[in-house]
């Protein structure tokens, strides 16, 4: 027992799982495999260190691959990093930490250059070998790489893929990861995982490492609609709060605006409609055919994601709708096919031809703009423990990411973690002699918790239907608009899912079994309680956190970030950072003017 009263080999609080019946090791664990994942795990092994790539499904399951618009960068004649800078602060609307943004842009175009090394194929212009640059919202310059027409997200998938297949990479598929592992210091010592009946391993295990890169991707199936992929159930972020890291921003979730409208109960992920679409000049429409962008802002349909979502669910209160429509019929069937062949076939599949009429459209959760806090290096408050692409919250984004630098984000900082954990490596003997010892004692444990000076399960899992009543608690309460009494009445029912979990724990000491689908609704609840949890506090608009009884944006008061870390008795700690800049990510809990004193239960 540590002095905190953790058991050695875990932190914090643990989901309830068997104790791990195997394990193995590596230099670096890293959890996910899309683009800030297999780049981490590529440059890590060409730095000669051994990687582990764990991911939930299959390597190519994540959600790069549903990545239409493509990757921004300042590729194109006349353009500069300076540009870029400037656009993706206005977007961030002041929460942007510019030095974040700083490194994002400047090293972004030589990670495009390395990851067409790797074998990521661009379309080209037609007359020569450069790049073909589109523009989306908030750009004021053509800079977006795309691939495949709209398929940009597949082709970096496969890239990927393929290289880290090549290289021999050892990759641990349909695994769910579980909680982090920890030395007695505290420094992170890898992670116990779930595989689901597939590969060399099955069950419960642990893979002992002292570095883990958390790459899990979104937190987009916390709503009911999403542009997100089954498996992005934030399980990353839930990790990391558990074991004592800080998470930033998760207010603000930018809802993408034009995504295929499938039904007013539609659940689950949703077709997208790229930005690139709006970017070639297709119109945001009424019913009657008005286009009500213009004028609202300089750059009309290709305003920031935040202006434009806000303006058709405006227009949709204003007239009762419950869509609106994109209209791009004079791009004419060649242009469709040739450019957007994956949006044409997805609208065709569900019955409308956007070549010869308008793409009924809503908007729906597409990005985590915040996450689990790092630094430049993607270190995260928990020594050992880095994170990077959506999983993270590096700064980059501030309140509304610019379109397109998702997939930049995941490359440039997936760069810069691999390069810090191959500059500060691990003694080869750290932790070979615990190895087995710990996973014995986590067995002994499960076994007989008394002996092990442990108390029974203190964290209860939903079980599996509260999945779908938090997603509605969280669409109807803290969707694209919040208020006071919206938010209220989201955190309450939260509370209620909780309570009927712990009671039923406190009352016969059972919680719902063990499994993937009791598991991912856990981490479900534990990301939307503190998503609204900031967002009740957060009393201001801005971005696409946007308070209808707080309309306005408020600098002199909310220019600065919310950080969340989970107490040791389950309460949430909330404190406001001094400025939108991040402060040095030192382990530890916050303190000083700003924390707040007001216990809220996790």
């Amino acid at each position: 027992m540590t002095a905190d009263g953790r058991t050695p080999g875990t932190t914090g609080i643990r989901l309830h799982a068997p104790a791990p019946g195997w394990a193995s090791e590596a230099d670096v664990v890293v959890v996910g495999s899309g683009v800030a994942g297999l780049t981490c795990a590529l440059r890590c092994a060409a730095a000669g260190l051994r990687p582990v790539v764990v991911t939930k499904a299959r390597l190519d399951d994540g959600s790069t691959r549903w990545a239409q618009g493509g990757i921004a960068a300042a590729l194109g004649e006349g353009d500069t990093p300076e540009q870029h800078l400037d656009d993706t602060l206005v977007a961030g609307v002041g929460l942007c930490d510019e030095e974040a943004v700083r490194v994002l842009v400047t090293e972004g175009p030589g990670a495009v250059h390395r990851l067409i090394e790797t074998g990521a194929h661009f379309d080209t212009a037609a007359d020569s070998d450069a790049i073909a640059l589109t523009r989306e919202g908030g750009h004021h310059r053509r800079r977006i790489a795309h691939a495949g027409g709209d398929a940009t997200g597949a082709e970096i998938s496969r890239a990927l893929v393929e290289a880290v297949r090549a290289r021999g990479i050892h990759t641990i598929e349909n695994a769910l990861v579980l909680d982090l592992l920890t030395d007695d210091e505290g420094h992170t010592a890898g992670v116990t995982l779930h595989v689901m009946g597939e590969g060399q391993h099955d069950g419960v295990g642990a893979v002992h490492a002292p570095a883990v890169v958390l790459a899990t991707g979104g937190m987009g199936q916390v709503f009911s609609a999403t542009t997100n992929p089954p498996v992005s159930t934030g399980d990353g972020v839930a990790l990391a709060l558990r074991a004592g890291a800080e998470l930033s921003d998760l207010e603000f979730v930018q809802f993408h605006p034009t995504v295929l409208f499938l039904g007013p109960d539609a659940e689950g992920q949703q077709p997208l409609v790229s930005e690139a679409v709006r970017g070639e000049g297709a119109h945001l429409v009424d019913a009657d055919g008005v286009r009500f962008m213009a004028g609202r802002h300089e750059l009309a349909e290709l305003a920031p994601r935040d202006v434009v979502a806000k303006a058709i669910t405006r227009r949709m209160l204003e007239q009762g709708a419950e869509h609106m429509y994109l209209d791009a019929r004079h791009f004419g069937a060649e242009m469709w096919a040739a450019r957007f062949p994956t949006i044409l076939a997805a609208c065709r599949a569900h019955g409308i031809d956007p070549v010869t009429e308008p793409i009924p459209v809503a908007p729906a959760a597409h990005y985590a703009s915040g996450g689990v806090r790092t630094d430049l290096h993607g270190r995260t408050t928990v020594p050992g423990l880095y994170a990077c692409g959506e999983t993270a919250c590096t700064g980059v984004h501030g309140a509304n990411r610019l379109a397109s630098n998702s997939l930049l984000e995941g490359l440039v900082y997936a760069e810069r973690i691999a390069a810090d954990i191959a500059a500060h490596p691990a003694p080869a003997t750290a932790r070979v002699p615990s190895l087995h010892a710990r996973v014995e004692a986590d067995a002994e444990a499960e076994r007989d918790p008394t002996a092990a000076g442990q108390a029974p399960p203190a964290h209860p899992l939903l079980p599996p239907e509260a999945r779908f009543a938090l997603q509605r608690v969280m669409t109807e309460g803290a969707g694209v608009l919040r208020s006071k009494q919206s938010l209220a009445r989201a955190a309450g029912a939260l509370e209620q899912i909780h309570a009927e979990a712990r009671t039923a724990l406190a009352e016969n000491g059972k919680t719902a079994e063990p499994g993937t689908d009791t598991w991912e609704a856990t981490n479900l609840l534990c990301v939307a309680r503190v998503l609204v949890a900031a967002a009740m506090r957060r009393e201001e608009t801005r971005g696409c956190h946007w308070r209808e009884d707080h309309p306005e944006r408020d600098d002199a008061d909310w220019r600065r970030h919310l950080v969340v870390r989970l107490n040791p008795d389950r309460t949430l700690a909330v404190h406001a950072t001094e400025s939108a800049d991040f402060p040095p990510t030192v382990a530890g809990p916050p303190a000083g003017p700003g924390a707040d004193p007001r216990p809220q239960e996790q």
